[in-house]
């Protein structure tokens, strides 16, 4: 599951990245507490989260512009 965020604007990334945050917590508690459908969806929501928050660094860096 391939995703581009590279179309998206550097607001859009934040808050792209904050509801992935929010599902990754919500997938850690019910696989705590219970059964989880897919187990690997947690992996690939850290993926996803790692790859919004270098490309959010870019912007900070200036690698990217707005």
């Amino acid at each position: 599951m391939k995703n581009s965020f590279n179309d998206l604007t550097y607001n859009e990334l934040v808050s792209k990245r904050d509801s992935l945050k929010s599902k990754y917590l919500d997938l850690r508690f019910k696989s705590v507490l219970g059964h989880v459908d897919n187990p690997l969806d947690k992996r690939n929501y850290r993926r996803q989260i790692a790859t919004l928050n270098t490309i959010i660094h870019e912007y900070s860096l200036g690698i990217r512009k707005q």
